[in-house]
């Protein structure tokens, strides 16, 4: 079975935003995800963009032709959970007083997950605890985009409700209208030996060094699928950074570690981290490598040929692009999350309407992998390197465009999985949306905590360690299974500094 007429429409649109060249794509299986925007559809367009993306490296490897094939109700589960708890509970994914409130005129989202984030709006509101009772009667005395403004001020995350007409008037939202889907571009060639990893049919990316330096959730669905194909992912995370209700889903197939950026000791080790890699995903503010001396000119220094991919939520241009945000605040702001398809004056106590899953999250971590592929595609051809940056605001545009009338939808029902171990316990993968030829999704580590260091026979899988080895110093160690062996730069727990994040 192949693609709906929208489904194609959705394809072709993504593929030619990033470059990729057009293929069939089958798409099968039945949409279960009920919204009023075609958010089944939307996901398995970007899962089959990210195939297409595989499909072009693999025939820029020499590689036989391979066929693209998304299942529709496995690429609705992997919009949400696919990693599921087997006897215990997954940690809550929201702070306790994150959500929707009723302001004077209308509706905000205070997103407070970061311990950062929830002081900032708790300071603004003027509450000195958290209680959501508290934080409702203080919200309730602000106008939601004064408000909103005096949040992001204080660094903290809000979106005001805005009808999608009010957005699409917004200075913010007509920059972004104008950005590209993900502005592609080679940079510099790489020496001849930039292209150290071993593909295989079955294997494609073994090898490959991927440096993650993203959060929640776009960047790490796209380092997850490309650590499912065999890449060699090390996250970074600041010292006292925690996610635990994602971590589950985000650490998944991954080396972790954590590096202070804030000191002379960790930016040092990033960079020869940086120098080593093949691919840099990051989800930072554009400033923010910038202010650290990493900017894309040095990044290029120090890695010829390097595929560089990066997104943040409201674009990178107009007077929000330095703006913090997350999916849950960018539908906000964006309209998606307005009651009613077409309503310009809901019932002002008709609560907002949000996506049934964090789409535009899940679709922008799927075309940054689609990027990194197809970086890769060109560099092998080419012997360039490349770099691409997405938003969240600008994928919700593809989502939003739409006009279509959606078919009938199916009930979920269980799907097929596979017994993994993780860092909390047992847990069952769902099994993968996709296929592109004799390539395999496979996860050879299971998901852990932040900064958790995997020891032999720990429930993060058994080839989450090392053996010994020898650095540079010529003193054997054991690797911490963080970094690779012999890497310049071990990121280990017990070298990494404990001083606060950048």
């Amino acid at each position: 079975m192949g693609a709906t007429t929208f489904e194609r429409r959705l394809i072709d649109g993504m593929t030619t935003g990033l470059g990729i060249p057009d293929a069939e794509v089958g798409i099968d299986g039945t949409a279960v995800l009920r919204s009023r925007y075609p958010v089944s559809e939307f996901a398995a367009a970007s899962i089959a963009t990210a195939g297409l993306a595989l499909a072009e490296l693999l025939r820029a490897l020499g590689m036989p032709s391979a066929p693209v094939h998304v299942d529709r109700g496995l690429a609705d589960v992997w919009f949400g959970w696919a990693v599921r708890p087997d006897g215990w509970e997954r940690p809550q994914v929201w702070d306790a007083i994150a959500g929707d409130y009723r302001a004077r005129d209308g509706w905000i989202r205070l997103h407070t997950n970061a311990p950062r984030h929830r002081d900032a709006a708790l300071a603004v509101l003027g509450v000195a605890n958290d209680p959501a009772a508290a934080v409702r009667e203080a919200v309730a005395g602000w106008d939601a985009e004064a408000l909103e403004t005096a949040v992001v001020a204080a660094g903290g995350v809000a979106g005001a409700l805005r009808s999608p007409g009010a957005w699409a008037g917004h200075p913010q939202g007509a920059a972004v209208a104008r950005e590209p889907l993900a502005g592609i571009r080679s940079t510099d060639p790489g020496p001849a030996e930039a292209r150290r990893w071993r593909p295989v049919p079955d294997r494609p990316l073994t090898g490959l060094r991927v440096l993650d330096l993203t959060r929640v959730l776009a960047g790490p669905v796209a380092t997850r699928l490309l650590a499912g194909l065999g890449a060699e992912v090390l996250r970074i995370d600041p010292p006292d950074w925690s996610e635990p209700g994602a971590e589950l889903e985000v650490t998944l197939g991954k080396r972790l570690a954590r590096l202070d950026l804030r000191t002379d000791d960790g930016l040092a080790r990033l960079r020869e981290l940086l120098a080593g890699a093949d691919v840099l995903v990051h989800g930072y503010r554009a400033d923010a490598l910038e202010r650290l001396g990493l900017g894309a000119q040095e990044r290029r220094r120090l890695r010829p040929g390097l595929v560089d991919v990066s997104h943040d939520a409201y674009g990178w241009t107009g007077p929000w692009a330095m703006r913090r945000g997350f999916d849950s605040v960018v539908q906000m702001s964006s309209g998606i999350a307005w009651p009613g398809a077409a309503a310009t004056e809901p019932d002002p106590d008709a609560r907002p309407t949000p996506l049934p899953v964090q789409a535009l999250d899940h679709a922008t971590g799927y075309l940054e992998a689609a990027a990194v592929l197809h970086g890769l595609a060109r560099r092998v051809r080419d012997g360039v390197g490349t770099a691409s940056r997405l938003s969240l605001a600008r994928t919700a545009l593809e989502l939003t465009s739409a006009d279509v009338e959606r078919g009938p939808l199916g009930e979920a029902g269980e799907p097929a999985s596979t017994a993994i171990r993780t860092g909390w316990g047992a847990a069952r993968l769902v099994a993968p949306p996709l296929t592109v030829g004799a390539a395999v999704l496979r996860w050879d580590r299971g998901s852990r905590p932040s900064g958790a260091t995997p020891r032999s026979g720990s429930s993060s899988g058994s080839s989450a360690t090392s053996p010994p080895t020898r650095p540079r110093s010529g003193r054997p160690t054991t690797a911490c299974g963080r970094c690779r062996p012999c890497r310049r730069a071990c990121t280990c727990a017990r070298r990494r500094s404990r001083a606060a994040p950048g």
